[in-house]
């Protein structure tokens, strides 16, 4: 086998070169990836074995797999630790986390395997992972976005084992087919969700916020509260540019905008007969009846009646129950609160939420109306704010999370870094090519 030292393109460098422009191209069906268990079971004595010092003597060294595809073999060092990077070519470096990749991690002490992560789509954030049992098993768990899909699913072989078989007999032979569902996007399946988003960029630059603003069915800049009319720097507040957005894409079906008193209207289930005497002066599901009646709206029409109710409309299903925590530079594991009635999903958990989302229901992007319990007393869980979530895959298949609220784009991140500990309702809005706002 052909085996020569390389040029290492750094980690960082390729990082960014990813944020910018995607990926380098499209990963393959996880079944039409090469196999490279004759490279893992060359390397397993000599990489996966050897004493950390014999290992760490080895340098970078190139391979190559039989169909021509390169592999650059290499070892990271982390407090305590170091892994075997098994690293696939993904525009001519190697990043260690390109569809295919795998990164074993040893105990620099005694040198024993603690787990080894493999990589299925080209993205950092999503692998499965593979950690010891006992002498004759392990387990997998899999990751996307710091969120458990699965949790150690017992493995009818040791790891030692495992990291010698092609994947065809691990993956393929012992693992649920329908959560595999979640390596594997279709690009064309998010034609319309980015045709929207440019046609939203392309709207931008001539919006403006505005407190309480939104368009009335006749077009005009008015006020929500009172309906009267906006006379100097008219504008959409949060609560206007969901609207704004939701017209666009339901004008050039009905012909006509929504009726800001329609949206005002309470709907659904909320709240209690604690929350009631405080409808009038505090307004606290005035954000969530908005989202929801915009959805119920829209996906009347869009689909048909029958998916404007509730039951269809909200997103209360979370694949995963356990996230890891990244504080400070340390993780630790919490349970995910799941969905909970009259609140939704904590912010913590939404970017996995949304990547399984975009999965499950492909042309499909979100409302939220963000809420906590909010002074003054008596505290009560109030709607303060509503933002536009679009999940969806590039067309080089990489996974993104844009976000628009009150007239803007704004950055996922931040939106998460600034509502800590809040949670988020989410309502589906459906895609079509046309939008005329």
């Amino acid at each position: 086998m052909f085996i020569k030292r390389v040029f290492f393109c750094s980690l960082l460098v390729l990082l960014r070169l990813y944020t910018a422009s995607g990926a380098f191209a499209l990963d393959l069906p996880l079944n039409e990836l090469s196999d490279d268990s004759d490279l893992r079971n060359a390397l397993f004595d000599s990489w996966f074995t050897a004493t950390p010092s014999e290992v760490f003597a080895r340098g970078r060294r190139l391979e190559t797999l039989p169909d021509g595809e390169r592999v650059e073999v290499r070892t990271e060092r982390r407090p305590g630790e170091f892994a075997v990077i098994i690293a696939r070519e993904l525009g001519g470096g190697f990043p260690g986390w390109a569809q295919g990749s795998w990164a074993i991690t040893r105990n620099v002490g005694n040198g024993r395997i603690t787990r080894a992560r493999f990589f299925p789509r080209s993205d950092p954030y999503v692998y499965i992972q593979f950690r010891p049992m006992n002498e004759s098993r392990c387990v997998m768990d899999m990751v996307v976005y710091d969120a458990y899909l699965a949790q150690s699913v017992n493995m009818p072989v040791n790891l030692e084992r495992l990291l010698r078989l092609p994947l065809r007999d691990t993956l393929f032979k012992w693992y649920y087919q329908d959560t595999l569902r979640y390596f594997e996007p279709h690009p064309a399946d998010y034609a319309n969700v980015r045709s929207l988003i440019s046609k939203i960029r392309s709207f931008l630059p001539s919006l403006s916020f505005a407190d309480d603003g939104a368009i009335n069915v006749d077009g005009d800049y008015v006020f929500i509260d009172t309906l009267l009319p906006q006379t100097e720097n008219p504008g959409l507040n949060c609560s206007g540019f969901a609207k704004w957005l939701v017209d666009g894409l339901l004008r050039p079906v009905t012909g006509k905008r929504l009726s800001i008193e329609l949206l005002k209207q309470p709907y659904g289930t909320r709240g209690s007969s604690f929350t009631e005497p405080y409808e009038a002066s505090r307004d606290p599901f005035f954000g969530l009846d908005w989202i929801r009646n915009l959805s119920s709206s829209i996906n009347s029409v869009l689909k048909s009646p029958a998916f404007g109710v509730l039951d269809e409309i909200e997103v209360k299903d979370c694949p995963f129950s356990e996230i890891i925590l990244r504080e400070g530079g340390t993780s630790r594991l919490s349970y995910s609160t799941g969905f909970l009635p009259d609140a939704g999903f904590n912010v913590r958990d939404l970017k996995a939420l949304l990547y399984t989302l975009a999965i499950d229901e492909p042309g499909t992007i979100y409302l939220g109306a963000v809420n906590d319990e909010r002074l003054p007393k008596p505290r009560m869980r109030q709607y303060f704010h509503v933002a536009a979530l679009v999940p969806y895959f590039d067309e080089y298949g990489t996974f993104h999370i844009l976000l628009f609220e009150s007239a803007a784009e704004t950055r996922f991140n931040d939106f998460v870094r600034r509502y800590p500990g809040c949670y988020v309702n989410l309502v589906k809005i459906p895609v079509e090519n046309s939008f005329d706002p």
